[in-house]
């Protein structure tokens, strides 16, 4: 629950601020760029824990923290989308309609980004929950108590006597994130439209 709620809010952030870069360019893209190069620079585990020292962390606050940081690996493959096509001519021509910047980019733009942003949810998903993994295993993650792999984890170091815990911790992980990227692989096909149409052709 973690992982997806994450990374359906980083999904609604990184794509709206790529739209806006890529559609607008220019200035807009400039300074978002700039600032974009200063945050992703920062080391993000050592932030969030010292910030998950700072304060007593929990579900929601955790999703803040690392919020702040997972927004901006979708930022770059939506913003060569929309640079790719604010030029092309059925954007030209929705322009020249009169239609608003707004439905220019939700209904002509957007559709034909989403392969692109789909490709890149699965590792999203997967980064999110390795992170909050880590985070538990070093102890400023969720509270004590939460049912947690990366407590699992912990107590399979701290329990050598007892490999099973560190061992069955491993192997759920590992199978549950190479299940995840099949899954996004999976829909990434399923809404890709040249696939639709081979197969539809095919037929």
């Amino acid at each position: 629950m973690f992982g997806l709620t994450l990374t359906l809010f980083s999904s609604l952030i990184g794509v709206s601020a790529g739209a806006v870069q890529g559609y607008f360019g220019g200035q807009v893209d400039l300074v978002m760029q700039r600032f974009m190069e200063i945050w992703g620079g920062m080391p993000v585990l050592y932030l969030l824990i010292i910030m998950a020292s700072l304060v007593q962390p929990n579900f929601w606050w955790l999703l803040l923290l690392m919020l702040l940081f997972s927004w901006m690996s979708l930022v770059g493959v939506v913003r060569a989308e929309f640079l790719r096509a604010r030029n092309l001519d059925y954007v030209r021509a929705a322009r020249a309609l009169g239609l608003p910047d707004r439905l220019i980019m939700l209904r002509h733009m957007l559709p034909n980004a989403m392969v692109a942003t789909l490709t890149y949810l699965p590792f999203v998903l997967n980064h999110s929950i390795t992170t909050l993994t880590a985070l538990d295993f070093l102890g400023f993650g969720l509270p004590p108590g939460s049912p947690s792999l990366g407590e699992l984890l912990n107590q399979g170091k701290n329990n050598l006597q007892a490999p099973w815990l560190g061992i069955s911790a491993f192997c759920i992980l590992a199978l549950m994130l190479t299940l995840l990227i099949f899954i996004g692989e999976a829909v990434r096909d399923a809404y890709d439209p040249r696939k639709v149409m081979e197969s539809e052709g095919g037929a």
